[in-house]
C-alpha cells in the first residue's frame, strides 16, 4: 500500500502541550505563593536529602501575552538565602527590558511587566539578577542570569501560506485522486497547547471536491543560533503492507535550501535538519515539502498509484539575542591625509544590533591594535577621529580592530578590521641618489657625457614622480660642465670645453638644484664632484692628482674588514716580538745577578815556582773587560788577553821581553788598585776571586804543591761529595773533587 501520513504530529502536538501546561502549573504555583523550589521541597514532607545551601534560588519565569490590565502584571519573585527579611539586601536585575518591561521591588525582589507583550514578537527575555549590601552597595552573591518566558495565547487566526490557489485534474479521474495540496499556518506557539493546530474544511464545492481534514501539517520549532545539522525534527509516513513492502525513503521536495532530510532505517522516520544557517529577522517560519516514497514497488501494481506521499512540515524560528553586525561585514578600508590635524574626522562605522528590538551599540577600539592611541572612536556614533599627527613615511598603513557591544549586555559583541591608508603629502623634499662624484680626462672633447644623475624622494604622489633639474644659480655662468634634463627623472653632466689641466685646477664642484612636481613645489641643491684625471691615448683614466684611479673606488665591506684582521695580526705579532724580547733581556738581567765571576783559570803548564813571573800570564784575570789604559799602549795589537807562551813568541826575548813583562805588571797593579778601590766604595758589590791553580811550583823552590786540588787522593779521609748539594754554582767545584779512576790520576 502507499505510505500516508499518521496523526503522530497530534500526538506529538497534544504531549507538547501537556508538558507546557505541567510545567506553566508548577510556575503559576510558585508565582502565587512567592516560594523557592528548595523551600517548596521541604513543605513537601522530611526527606533522607539535607538541604544544600546555595545563593539564588528562583524558577523559570512565565507571563502572559496580551496582558490588558492596568496593574502591572505579577511575573514572579527573585530570592536569596542569606536575606532573613530585615531589609538590609537590594535586588536589581539587569538585561532585556530591565528597568523597561520589567521592574523589580528592591526590597521584596518582586518582578512586575509593565508593558504588553507579544510572543509572536519575541518570545522570551534573558536578564541578570543581583543582590547587594543596602548600606554598602557591594554584592553579596554573584550575579546570576535567568529568563522569563513569554507564553503564548489563540491570539493569531491561521493564514494560507500562498494563493488564490489554482488547480486541475482530468476528467473522469477517479474518485479520491489528489488535486492539489493548500497550505495554511498559525503564528501561535505550535509546542503549546492546540492554538496553532489548523483544520480544513471545503466551503463552496462540498459536491465535488473534499478536503482531508486530518492532514495535518508537522511543526516545529528550532533556535535561530542552531548549529548546522541540528535536528529540528522527525516525522514518519505509515504503510499497511508488511516486511520489506514498508521500507520507504524520504527527500524534500521543496524547502531544500536551508534544510535536508535524511531516512532512520530503524524506525523508517524522516529526521529534518539544518542545512544552512536560520535568520529570524529575515523569516520567521519556514515550510518544508517532505516526500516518503516506496522502496520496493511490485510493477504488478504500478497502475493503482504512485506510490509515494507528502507533507508539509512547518519550522519556526524562535529569535535569540545576537552580537551586532558590522556594516560592510568583511570591514572597512578608510583613508586620511598626511597633514590632517587632531581630532580630524577619519570615517565612520557602522554596526547595529539584528535583534527585534534593536538595540542601542556602542563602540570602542581594540587597543592592543593601536598601542600609541593614534586613533578615537566615539562610542555612540561609531566616528573615528585623529589623536596624533601622522607621518605617512613612518606608516603608511594603520590597521585597527574596532569593537561593537549592546548598550543593554556587553557580552553581545563583535569585531570588526578597519584599514586607514594616509594619503602622500608633498613634505620631502628630493634628494640627490647618491653623492655623486665623475671622473674625466684632461683632453676631453666638448659635448662629452661624464655622468648621469638621478634623485630620491621619500614622498609618493598618486600621479608619480616628476623631477627637474637645472644648475644652481651660483653655476649657471659657469664655462666648464653644462646639465641637460632628459625628462625621465634623470640628468647628464657634459663638459662644455676641452683642455683641462689638472695641476692647475684638479677638481670641480658642480651645483645642481632638484625640483619635484608639487603640490607644492619642493627643491633641493647637491653638489656634483668632478675629477680631472690623466688619461691613456685611448682615453682609459690612468691617474687622479698622481693618484690612482682605482683607488678612488670605494672598498667592498669584505675587503675593509679583510684589512683590518691583517692589520690587528701584524699588531698581535709586534707585540709578541717584543714580550718576547723582554722576557729574554729579564733572563739575561738574572744570569748576570746570580755570576758572582767565580773564574777558574787553568793552565796546562806548571809555573817556574816563585821566582819565576814569566810562567803565567796576568791579563787572563781581566779577559772579561774592556779597558781603556790598556788601549792607550803603541806597542801594537792588544795581545794581553794571549796566553804567556804566544806572548812571548811575540814579543822575542831579552831585554825587550824584560821591559814587556814590566810594562805589564804594572799595568795589572793598577788595574788591581783601581778594582780595590771601586770595591770599598761599592758595599752592594761582592768580591770578584780570580781563582789560579798551578800543576807544579818549579825547582827552585824545595816545597810540595800547595794545591788542594793536588791532595785529592785515594788515602785522602775527607769526602767532598756534599758539594754537589749545594747548587749550580758549585757544580764545577763539585767535580774537582768528585774521585777519579786511577787511569785519569795517573795519566
Amino acid at each position: 500500500m502507499a505510505p500516508f501520513w499518521t496523526a503522530g504530529a497530534w500526538t506529538l502536538l497534544a504531549a507538547l502541550g501537556l508538558l507546557c501546561c505541567y510545567s506553566f502549573t508548577w510556575c503559576e504555583a510558585s508565582r502565587t505563593s512567592g516560594t523557592t523550589s528548595l523551600e517548596k521541597r521541604q513543605e513537601q514532607g522530611p526527606s533522607s536529602l539535607e538541604r544544600v545551601k546555595r545563593g539564588w534560588v528562583w524558577n523559570q519565569f512565565f507571563v502572559v501575552e496580551e496582558y490588558t490590565g492596568t496593574e502591572p502584571l505579577y511575573v514572579g519573585k527573585i530570592h536569596t538565602d542569606s536575606d532573613e527579611g530585615e531589609g538590609n539586601i537590594k535586588y536589581t536585575i539587569s538585561g532585556e527590558g530591565a528597568g523597561s518591561i520589567f521592574i523589580i521591588d528592591e526590597l521584596t525582589g518582586d518582578i512586575h511587566a509593565t508593558e504588553r507583550l507579544d510572543r509572536e514578537e519575541k518570545a522570551f527575555y534573558t536578564l541578570r539578577a543581583q543582590a547587594r549590601d543596602r548600606l554598602s552597595n557591594d554584592p553579596l552573591e554573584p550575579e546570576s542570569e535567568f529568563v522569563i518566558k513569554v507564553q503564548d495565547i489563540n491570539d493569531s487566526e491561521p493564514k494560507f501560506l500562498e494563493g488564490p490557489y489554482i488547480g486541475s485534474v482530468a476528467e473522469l479521474s477517479p474518485v479520491g485522486t489528489s488535486v492539489m495540496k493548500v497550505t495554511a499556518s498559525d503564528a501561535d506557539d505550535p509546542t503549546y497547547g492546540s492554538s496553532a493546530r489548523v483544520v480544513y474544511s471545503v466551503l463552496d464545492g462540498e459536491k465535488f471536491f473534499t478536503v482531508d481534514k486530518h492532514t495535518e501539517m508537522y511543526q516545529f520549532s528550532v533556535s535561530e543560533g542552531a548549529a548546522l545539522g541540528t535536528p529540528v525534527g522527525r516525522v514518519i509516513a505509515s504503510d499497511a503492507d508488511m516486511g520489506e513492502n514498508t521500507d520507504m525513503s524520504y527527500l524534500i521536495k521543496e524547502g531544500g535550501e536551508l534544510f535536508k532530510v535524511t531516512t532512520d532505517v530503524e524506525t523508517q522516520e524522516a529526521v529534518v535538519s539544518i542545512k544552512k544557517s536560520l535568520d529570524f529577522e529575515s523569516k520567521r517560519t519556514h515550510n518544508v515539502v517532505v516526500e516518503a516514497v516506496n522502496k520496493h514497488v511490485d510493477p504488478r501494481f504500478v497502475d493503482l498509484g504512485s506510490f509515494r506521499d507528502q507533507t508539509i512540515v512547518r519550522v519556526s524560528v524562535s529569535d535569540i539575542d545576537e552580537p551586532p553586525i558590522f556594516t560592510p561585514a568583511d570591514g572597512t578600508t578608510m583613508e586620511v591625509q598626511e597633514d590632517a590635524k587632531v581630532g580630524a574626522l577619519v570615517g565612520i562605522v557602522t554596526a547595529r544590533d539584528p535583534d527585534v528590538k534593536n538595540k542601542p551599540v556602542r563602540f570602542s577600539i581594540d587597543r592592543s591594535t593601536d598601542q600609541e592611541m593614534i586613533f578615537h572612536i566615539d562610542p555612540d556614533s561609531g566616528a573615528i577621529t585623529l589623536g596624533k599627527i601622522l607621518d605617512r613615511e613612518t606608516a603608511g598603513w594603520h590597521n585597527i580592530t574596532v569593537k561593537a557591544v549592546e548598550a543593554e549586555n556587553h557580552t553581545m559583541a563583535s569585531h570588526s578590521v578597519v584599514s586607514i591608508r594616509i594619503l602622500d603629502v608633498n613634505d620631502n623634499a628630493p634628494e640627490l641618489a647618491t653623492p655623486y662624484e665623475a671622473y674625466t680626462c684632461e683632453n676631453t672633447k666638448p659635448g662629452q657625457l661624464i655622468h648621469t644623475i638621478s634623485v630620491v624622494d621619500r614622498d609618493e604622489p598618486q600621479s608619480g614622480h616628476h623631477f627637474y633639474f637645472t644648475l644652481a644659480p651660483e653655476a649657471s655662468n659657469n664655462r666648464h660642465f653644462t646639465l641637460q634634463d632628459v625628462k625621465d627623472n634623470t640628468a647628464g653632466i657634459h663638459t662644455q670645453r676641452s683642455g683641462f689641466n689638472r695641476h692647475e685646477q684638479n677638481v670641480y664642484f658642480l651645483p645642481i638644484l632638484v625640483v619635484d612636481s608639487g603640490p607644492p613645489s619642493l627643491s633641493s641643491t647637491g653638489t656634483l664632484t668632478i675629477h680631472i684625471c690623466g688619461c691613456n691615448p685611448v682615453g682609459e683614466i690612468q691617474s687622479c692628482n698622481a693618484t690612482a684611479y682605482v683607488m678612488s673606488a670605494a672598498l667592498s665591506p669584505g675587503a675593509l674588514i679583510a684589512l683590518l684582521v691583517c692589520m690587528l695580526i701584524l699588531i698581535v705579532l709586534v707585540l709578541l716580538i717584543l714580550t718576547l724580547k723582554r722576557h729574554r733581556k729579564g733572563q739575561r738581567m738574572a744570569e748576570d745577578e746570580e755570576d758572582m765571576r767565580d773564574n777558574v783559570i787553568k793552565y796546562n803548564d806548571e809555573g817556574g815556582g816563585e821566582q819565576d813571573t814569566q810562567a803565567y800570564d796576568m791579563s787572563a784575570l781581566r779577559n772579561l773587560y774592556d779597558f781603556p789604559e790598556a788601549k792607550s799602549c803603541d806597542s801594537g795589537p792588544d795581545i794581553r788577553s794571549l796566553p804567556q807562551w804566544i806572548q812571548a813568541s811575540r814579543v822575542g826575548g831579552g831585554a825587550e821581553g824584560a821591559a814587556a813583562a814590566a810594562t805589564d805588571f804594572s799595568l795589572f797593579k793598577g788595574y788591581i788598585r783601581k778594582k780595590v778601590e771601586q770595591a770599598d766604595a761599592d758595599l752592594s758589590v761582592p768580591p770578584y776571586d780570580s781563582f789560579q791553580t798551578y800543576a807544579f811550583e818549579g825547582t827552585s823552590s824545595p816545597a810540595l804543591s800547595l794545591s788542594s786540588i793536588h791532595t785529592l787522593s785515594t788515602t785522602s779521609e775527607q769526602d767532598f761529595s756534599y758539594l754537589s748539594d749545594w747548587g749550580p754554582r758549585f757544580r764545577q767545584l763539585a767535580g774537582y773533587y768528585a774521585p777519579g779512576n786511577p787511569e785519569e790520576e795517573g795519566s
